[in-house]
């Protein structure tokens, strides 16, 4: 059988089990074994324990536990409803104002928790509710939460830009930096598309009566909630960025700092660190999971040939190098309809890295390229985690075709986004060369 039908048999076998709902993890790594038990035999299946022990012996994945440790300890601890407040009060006189207010937050929680799950559950918990009980409209409402939660992925500290690194054998400091810009950059262009919107259609958010608005003294006095978080995202990111401390050792002060920031809100008790403890296990069990799955898959695809088949088809075809990269791009839009991103980055990369190499693009901005189109992804059906987890914190009121129809002028405006830095790649690479160096 030829390598061809052989790659639409074993990526329509694997679309099959997982859209029966199968774990996507065990998925990955039991087509694999399947198909190499069928094409070479009972000895292939060594290679699934050599794919699982090349995973756990990436000892930069260390980071990951305590990234998600150092978030679970702030989720826990209520400093997401003190940094609320303040952007609530310093932008309510703006249209739209509890929208931007919201965006915000979201863009804070993603430098600290580097997770969109942690953005939308508690910004679903805290915003939500005040934003309907002021009367704006639910698409609004739930839109700019899930478009917020979604830049955990872009804005640095960010797991999958920590796994993209060790595919790509790239820096994580210059995949962290070259993220910082284009995620601030969204966040803007989110605030900005609110504003307008609620000043030209006021009845999609009603302003806050003047009378209810903080005083200046208020405002200033907020400002002092802004303190523990911005120390912690200087410890994490400050510390990389001045070279005093790799990934991981960032990621070990940012946990440190995080139960300190705990500790001084006298929340620190054994059973908010055990929560955050049980809580970080599993979501570091469940990534480590599909990593290794992913590892697997990855590793048996590339020992068919196909990395080399799919790789001559690409540069073959009448398209020029920027005609190679906007496919890739497409690729990665529509495989994020059906797929996890963790999978998506372990079945494509090997693939694609060699490729984007060869025709000359800079690795670290194509990094943030795929992550971009993640973020698309979470908010896009049917798999859109972000659509799933919203849906399990808004009123019932709220339909999941609300849900839906309100993230699409933020998707349009993360498709924006990722034209601009295709078009305008130092937006992606000047800060890692000012702060790092080289090229």
């Amino acid at each position: 059988m030829g390598i061809e039908w052989i790659t639409i048999l074993l990526f329509g076998s694997m679309l099959l089990l997982l859209l029966t709902g199968f774990p996507i993890s065990y998925g990955l790594g039991a087509i694999a074994m399947v198909f190499s038990l069928w094409l070479w035999g009972p000895q292939s299946l060594f290679m699934g324990y050599l794919a699982a022990v090349s995973t756990v012996n990436y000892t930069v994945l260390v980071c990951i536990p305590m990234f998600v440790f150092m978030g679970m300890m702030l989720y826990y601890s209520g400093i997401a409803d003190d940094l609320y407040t303040t952007f609530q009060y310093w932008l309510a006189p703006i249209p739209g104002g509890l929208a931007s207010a919201t965006v915000g937050v979201c863009t804070m929680i993603a430098a600290l928790v580097s997770s969109e799950a942690a953005g939308t559950l508690t910004m679903g918990r805290i915003a939500l509710p005040l934003m309907l009980k002021r009367g704006y409209q639910k698409e609004i409402a739930t839109g700019c939460i899930q478009a917020g939660a979604a830049l955990g992925f872009l804005v640095p500290p960010s797991c999958i830009a920590i796994l993209y690194a060790v595919i790509a054998k790239e820096s994580i400091g210059r995949l962290f930096l070259g993220g910082a810009i284009p995620g601030l950059m969204l966040a803007i262009m989110y605030i900005i598309y609110i504003t307008i919107r609620c000043y030209l259609q006021p009845h999609l958010a009603p302003p806050i009566p003047k009378e209810e608005r903080p005083s200046r003294k208020e405002k200033i006095k907020s400002l002092r909630h802004l303190i523990m978080p911005c120390a912690i995202i200087f410890s994490v990111i400050g510390t990389i960025m001045m070279g005093l401390t790799t990934p991981v050792e960032s990621a070990a002060i940012g946990a440190l700092g995080a139960m300190i920031a705990v500790a001084i809100k006298k929340k620190l008790n054994l059973k908010l660190i055990k929560d955050a403890l049980m809580d970080s296990s599993k979501l570091t069990a469940i990534m480590m999971w599909i990593f290794m799955g992913a590892m697997t898959f990855g590793q048996i695809y590339d020992a068919l040939g196909a990395k080399e088949i799919i790789h001559t088809v690409t540069t073959a075809l009448p398209l020029g190098p920027w005609g190679v990269l906007i496919m890739i791009q497409c690729t990665f839009f529509i495989l994020g309809m059906f797929m996890d991103d963790t999978a998506i980055l372990f079945i494509t990369m090997p693939i694609y890295i060699p490729i984007i190499n060869e025709l000359g693009f800079n690795p670290t901005w194509f990094g943030v390229l795929y992550i971009i189109n993640m973020q698309m992804a979470y908010m896009t059906p049917p798999f859109g985690y972000c659509l799933m987890l919203i849906k399990g914190v808004v009123p019932p009121e709220i339909s999941m075709g609300d849900i839906y129809r309100s993230v699409i002028p933020f998707v349009i405006i993360q498709g924006v986004a990722l034209a601009l830095i295709m078009i305008f790649p130092e937006l992606v690479l000047w800060l890692p060369r000012v702060m790092l160096g080289g090229g």
